[in-house]
């Protein structure tokens, strides 16, 4: 009897020692590269891997995969350094109650830098959201590929790129790059669907300065080669620029609060209450002068619910402006030309900008609610030879391709090839209003006179009057929405104060909308 109880406390002793090793492997995991290092990344202004997970997810919902995985190259000194996690935490957790899978960085550890050990981590993480429907969200803070392990990181990047493609218009994918991220990296958030950064202290390239200063003889900060700031307005890479990474999380937080899990989802639709939707203010927001600029976010913020307007790419193409609302407490998506920025023209940049949106939102059962006021395509050579022709069918085949809820209110001007791209009827929109003052022509009234009434303006003994007579005329008979309402092409035309209680309605008819493309592998969109 004796001899069974010491082989009992010999086994709970045991027990108690696994226990405590246990501990100190969680609390060894938890350090990253060091106490140092950890002071270094808060000295720099930036959180660590583990503070960036804690602040994105609710409260104790957390739960991590791969805590204990450890690389497994032994050259160049490696051998001596193998830090539990391997600079990469990965798990997954609740936002707003929400499932989500992530992955923060570590660059606490060598760098936060891509080994195999590492890569595989974070595919798993990817396999598993594709399996069970949840958004990926990626926190990057990397130096890049392991240069110690050569092609093997090479290889560990390519298997992520793999899962970025795969999971595309399956699951939501978000990246948020919260310090370098260089080389091939950058290709990972380029695939994602959105992408943050933080101003001063993260950045994005394929090659960094000084490579562009050999090859190009430029000199160049990181910051202006491809800081937050650069990407947000130059390049149009980086969807949101944030001043820190306590807002770069909150925006994540906020962007996930108008989408699905997945494809097979539906948006999130909040609880309201339908009262008095008339909205007297838009009755004054058009200018009289067709030709003076007004700001189509306050036609927006006349339409949607209060303060629900999340614009999406704010500081690039600024003449077309895109982004999510609600409507009723319905997650919608919104297109609007912007005639405070070049008139609201489309161009190359506010094409693809649009389409990109159009496509999400078409993705992932996102009704789309298109803003008209266009006066054309921009001209000039610049564009013609930067391909504004394959550019602008970006956007074309984008809304032609839509299944999803479409509505299309002509707020002044629609001219041109322009009418037709921006959701018009004849492309598969499903409702068309137009303001009493919307103008859909071939062109603006004036050029149009120009070419049809030239010889009889020529021979007129005044032919400024005559011109303005033909004006007036042309703009009587053709810019007026009631011709496009007479053939079907504008299903009803109502007064700016309606606009709300129109799109309300419906939305909430189009909710069971159900149409299919034509049977194919996929369509070739003109890249």
């Amino acid at each position: 009897m004796a001899q069974k109880k010491n082989q009992g406390a010999h086994h709970l002793l045991n027990y108690e020692e696994k226990r405590a090793l246990l501990e100190a492997k969680n609390q060894e995991a938890l350090k990253g590269g060091g106490e140092q290092r950890i002071k270094k990344q808060h000295e720099k202004g930036k959180l660590t891997a583990r503070e960036r997970v804690d602040l994105l997810l609710d409260e104790s919902s957390f739960q991590e995969i791969g805590k204990f995985v450890k690389h497994r190259a032994t050259e160049f000194g490696l051998d001596k350094e193998r830090y539990l996690g391997d600079g990469v935490v990965t798990g997954y957790g609740t936002v707003a109650g929400r499932l989500v899978y992530l992955f923060s960085q570590d660059f606490t550890v060598f760098g936060g830098s891509l080994s195999e050990a590492h890569a595989e981590k974070i595919v798993k993480i990817m396999d598993l959201a594709m399996k069970n429907g949840a958004p990926i969200i990626g926190l990057n803070d990397s130096g890049g590929a392991r240069i110690q392990e050569g092609v093997v990181s090479l290889g560990g990047y390519a298997d992520i790129f793999y899962r970025n493609t795969l999971a595309s218009g399956v699951v939501p994918q978000i990246s948020a790059v919260m310090g370098p991220c260089a080389g091939g990296a950058v290709y990972s958030p380029a695939i994602t669907d959105f992408i943050l950064m933080v101003q001063e202290t993260s950045y994005m390239f394929v090659t960094g300065p000084n490579v562009v200063k050999t090859v190009t003889h430029e000199n160049v900060t990181l910051e202006e080669l491809g800081g937050a700031d650069t990407h947000s307005s130059k390049s149009g890479v980086t969807h949101f620029s944030c001043t820190n990474e306590v807002e770069c999380i909150n925006q994540i937080k906020k962007l996930l609060s108008y989408i699905p899990q997945n494809c097979e989802d539906e948006p999130p639709h909040l609880a309201y209450n339908i009262d008095d939707e008339v909205r007297p203010q838009l009755d004054k927001i058009i200018p009289e002068n067709s030709q003076t600029p007004y700001d189509m976010r306050e036609v927006i913020d006349g339409i949607v619910d209060l303060d629900s307007f999340l614009e999406v790419h704010k500081n690039f193409a600024e003449n077309i402006v895109v982004g999510f609302a609600r409507i009723a407490g319905r997650s919608i998506g919104i297109v609007g030309n912007q005639p405070a920025f070049l008139a609201g023209v489309l161009d190359i940049n506010s094409s693809v900008k649009a389409a990109r949106f159009v496509r999400f939102c078409d993705s992932f059962n996102v009704p789309l609610l298109v803003l008209v006021d266009v006066p054309g395509f921009m001209p000039g050579t610049d564009q013609e030879w930067n391909a504004i022709i394959s550019n602008g069918a970006k956007l074309l085949y984008s809304f032609c391709e839509a299944t999803v809820p479409r509505i299309t209110v002509i707020i002044r001007k629609a001219y041109g090839g322009a009418y037709d791209v921006m959701n018009s009827k004849h492309i598969g929109a499903d409702l068309n209003f137009a303001w009493p003052a919307a103008e859909i022509a071939v062109m603006g009234a004036k050029g149009a006179s120009e070419i049809i009434f030239k010889k009889e303006i020529a021979e007129s003994k005044d032919p400024v009057a005559k011109l303005s007579e033909k004006v007036d005329e042309y703009t009587e008979k053709f810019t007026n929405p009631y011709l496009a309402a007479n053939r079907g092409y504008i299903d009803e035309v109502i007064l700016p104060e309606n606009t709300r209680l129109k799109l309300i309605r419906g939305f909430d008819m189009l909710q069971n909308k159900i149409d299919k493309l034509p049977r194919k592998k996929h369509g070739n969109i003109p890249l």
